[in-house]
């Protein structure tokens, strides 16, 4: 099958399409940089011509409110009006665990716009919403810093690695559409202020993380469940002693 992957070039992006090339399809990574650009719809209907199937792991360049929800309302509009006229079979979205449940986050608003005019469009399709990667748990824990203590919220945490994120996408992808939201999630379930406190100390930084139920996440406040799978859920098998042994190996 053509497949069309946009934001290809990116950190999932890039894993899944070497996954589905290596099961033998033809896959298009495309973004801005290979002359399509889902903003202003330049290059979409070239790239899509003959596409079977769309997966967009496409993310907003920038965090602020309006440009989130700019981007994934414009993004969005385009790249499925793109699809459509195409004769597209399958659209796969990556998005993320409480997306539903964060209305209060720029970012979340932005993302419940893109679910619904992928629910909207008529193509069928699959929503793939994912736990936080273990790849940005320095990001989190930098969010919540000050001095040598950070502070986050203690809600539950199911982080997964950014390669078992590309192998669900791949299966997901050469699936049947579902035409609903299906979760992913990484294979261990802690408070995020013990997986960050691990993290911190897997990787010699001396900093202490405080337990604070008014710590803000990424702009909303968060329940105890927010960020972790409501049921059923694809788990990865990578945990972050496993996750961070590739990591260093990699480097190596």
């Amino acid at each position: 099958m053509k497949i069309v992957v946009i934001g290809g070039s990116g950190l999932i992006g890039s894993k899944l399409c070497a996954i589905l090339r290596e099961r033998g399809h033809e896959v298009l990574a495309a973004s801005p940089a290979s002359g399509v650009n889902t903003l202003t719809g330049e290059g979409l209907d070239v790239a899509l011509a003959k596409a079977d199937i769309v997966v967009d792991v496409a993310n907003s360049p920038s965090f602020e409110d309006q440009a989130v929800l700019d981007f994934f309302g414009t993004s969005g509009r385009n790249l499925l009006a793109a699809e459509a006229r195409a004769g597209v079979r399958h659209h796969v979205a990556l998005s993320v665990v409480g997306t539903d449940r964060l209305p209060g986050s720029g970012y979340f608003r932005g993302k419940i716009l893109q679910e619904k005019l992928i629910r909207e469009a008529g193509i069928p399709y699959t929503i793939v919403r994912s736990t936080q990667f273990l790849e940005f748990l320095g990001g989190i824990a930098q969010s919540g810093a000050r001095g040598q203590e950070v502070h986050l919220s203690p809600a539950w945490l199911q982080p997964i690695a950014a390669d078992d994120v590309a192998l669900a996408m791949a299966e997901f992808t050469l699936g049947a559409p579902v035409n609903d939201v299906v979760e992913i999630a990484g294979p261990q379930r802690q408070r995020m202020t013990e997986v960050v406190q691990h993290y911190l100390e897997l990787t010699g930084d001396a900093r202490r993380v405080v337990a604070d139920p008014e710590a803000g996440y990424f702009g909303a406040r968060l329940e105890d469940d927010t960020l972790v799978p409501a049921g059923q859920a694809w788990l990865g098998k990578l945990d972050l002693e496993s996750w961070l042994e590739r990591q260093r190996a990699v480097a190596a």
